[in-house]
């Protein structure tokens, strides 16, 4: 790779040369001519020659003319370097699309090379500030809309029950489940954002500990086949029955999380799957991990919805989350958690089946 320092010695030395050899040549020219009569500004030169003798006249030709070579010859860099400075400027006022070609291998490339590596990243940086400003305003519009619903209705109801404005008893208790549904289901919304935040931020904390994943999901099976029966559903888990130590599939999780993360998804299967009358997960390793498989045979995810169901306060229907008291953050709840223990969560569905696919690296 050529130096820069290399460069201008050789400038040096090759404009050096090229005077000297230019003035010599001149000289010879001028001897020349003025022998033969044919020299002009004879009376001049021969002033200067009276004056200063020839090679003073020489030296002082010479200089000017390593100045002129100097200059002709690193003309090419002096304009990349205004190049340069030009491009750096347009950075500076925010045009950071503009980029600096890189012409050559020594410092100068490395440096348009630098800029440009600068500036994509400055861009970056600011795209990414511009889009989190973004979601904390989408964050807090979101949760105020969803927030007033369930209050207003509480509050509604309850001024019906201030104002005696029901006709009998019934109708009272009538308000009062209603308003304590709506009381749920925003006690529900407060602690999934309030667990949204802490792990969209960082703030989760992970106790981690070793876990059989067999064991957890046979375990949080059991524990939720009473809630999948009364909405008229069953569950079932495939995976490596009695498998010997070394096919365990263990990872290092915290089981908490974990518990929600499948928590979340089968309370999904069973609000949106009903009709399929029944949700398999299927356990099997893959490539260093364990995958777990959630699937329910109900009605299918549209196809443009798909991309973004895992976006906080997205819902597919949003008259049916209504309905069923979903907040619109299960899933994104489920894909941080996932994505904290370095695994990844992922959906498809078709007209057959719609599956959720959590994927947890393996501990052995």
């Amino acid at each position: 790779m050529r130096r820069l320092r290399w460069k201008l010695i050789w400038l040096f030395f090759i404009s050096a040369g090229l005077a000297a050899i230019t003035s010599l040549g001149l000289a010879f020219l001028a001897g020349v001519l003025y022998y033969s009569g044919r020299l002009p500004f004879s009376g001049m030169l021969y002033l200067l020659h009276e004056l200063f003798g020839v090679w003073p006249v020489v030296w002082v030709v010479g200089v000017i003319l390593f100045i002129i070579y100097v200059l002709i010859l690193s003309m090419r860099q002096i304009r990349y370097i205004e190049q340069i400075e030009r491009s750096v400027q347009q950075m500076s006022l925010g045009q950071l699309d503009q980029t600096v070609p890189v012409r050559t291998r020594d410092e100068l490339g490395k440096l348009a090379a630098s800029i440009n590596r600068m500036a994509s990243r400055l861009k970056a940086s600011m795209e990414e500030e511009r889009q989190a400003v973004q979601a904390k305003q989408e964050l807090v519009t979101n949760v105020s809309h969803d927030l007033r619903t369930p209050l207003t209705s509480i509050k509604g109801y309850l001024q019906y029950i201030h104002e005696n404005r029901y006709k009998d008893e019934v109708e009272l208790m009538y308000y009062v489940d209603v308003a304590y549904r709506k009381a749920q289901r925003l006690d529900r919304m407060v602690n999934d954002l309030f667990e949204y935040t802490r792990a969209a931020y960082g703030q989760l904390k992970l106790n981690r500990t070793q876990i059989d994943m067999m064991e957890l999901l046979g375990q949080l099976c059991t524990e939720m086949r009473m809630y999948v029966r009364e909405a008229g559903m069953e569950i079932a888990l495939h995976g490596p029955q009695g498998a010997s130590p070394a096919e365990r599939l263990l990872v290092w999780a915290d089981g908490d999380k974990l518990v929600r993360v499948f928590e979340n998804l089968i309370s999904n299967a069973v609000q949106y799957g009903k009709e399929g009358k029944r949700i398999d997960i299927r356990l099997h390793g893959e490539n260093g991990m364990a995958v777990a498989r959630v699937i329910n045979y109900g009605e299918p995810i549209p196809a443009r919805d798909l991309p973004y169901i895992f976006d906080r306060f997205h819902r597919v229907d949003k008259s049916r989350s209504e309905q069923t008291g979903g907040t619109g953050l299960g899933l994104a709840i489920a894909r941080n958690i996932a994505e904290l223990h370095g695994g990844a969560i992922e959906a498809s569905s078709d007209a057959s089946e719609t599956c959720f696919t959590v994927r947890i690296p393996l501990s052995n």
